[in-house]
């Protein structure tokens, strides 16, 4: 992600509120009605945390007012600048990153349509190359597990705990294989995708 402004990271909630930005400009009313209509399929937020992302969007000027109601409302229309683009567009480009990998992976496939065809398939590809690394490390932890010898005492708890590493194997496997299969189905034609520079 890049660093603006004050030097802080933005969050995934800023990249969000910047997509939903560039599919159309929106007031701060509009942007909780699409946080709570399609985002909160992989991202929840409440108005606050909202409000105080789009104005730290506003402070860095990754998004401007496009349009304000006169009178008391003034109810504000915001929409991203030419720095706000960029920041979308290098975010969905990044490896995905922090701790919460279907958040990272859910919402650059949101928004993927955004892109041009091209550039998705790198995009995927950044997304599948990080849940392999995520379910290596569990599978290896699963490995290791087995050659623990568990005190009788602890025996039912660690089952159960196995049983929660199991469900996260499990989900990662369905999550890789599901993203395979989608970019495998969403593969522009190879006459449309970029020439591999190493290539003859």
């Amino acid at each position: 992600m890049s660093l603006r402004g004050n030097g802080a990271t933005l969050g995934p909630m800023a990249h969000v509120i910047l997509g939903l930005l560039l599919i159309a400009p929106q007031t701060f009313y509009a942007l909780i009605k699409g946080f709570e209509s399609g985002v909160a399929l992989f991202y929840s937020a409440s108005s606050g945390s909202i409000k105080r992302a789009l104005d730290s969007l506003l402070a860095r000027g990754l998004i401007e007012v496009a349009s304000a109601e006169s009178g008391g409302r003034g109810r504000k229309v915001y929409r991203p600048t030419d720095a706000g683009r960029e920041e979308f567009r290098t975010w969905m480009a990044a490896e995905p990153a922090g701790p919460d990998l279907e958040t990272a992976a859910l919402s650059r496939l949101y928004f993927l349509g955004l892109l041009e065809p091209a550039e998705r398939p790198a995009v995927l590809h950044r997304v599948t190359a990080r849940i392999e690394a995520d379910l290596a490390v569990l599978t290896s932890l699963d490995e290791h597990l087995d050659t623990l010898d568990v005190p009788e005492g602890h025996r039912d708890l660690a089952a159960h705990q196995r049983a929660a590493l199991d469900y996260g194997i499990a989900a990662h496997r369905f999550m890789l294989d599901w993203f395979r299969d989608h970019a495998d189905r969403t593969a522009p034609p190879p006459h449309d995708r970029p020439k591999d520079p190493a290539a003859p």
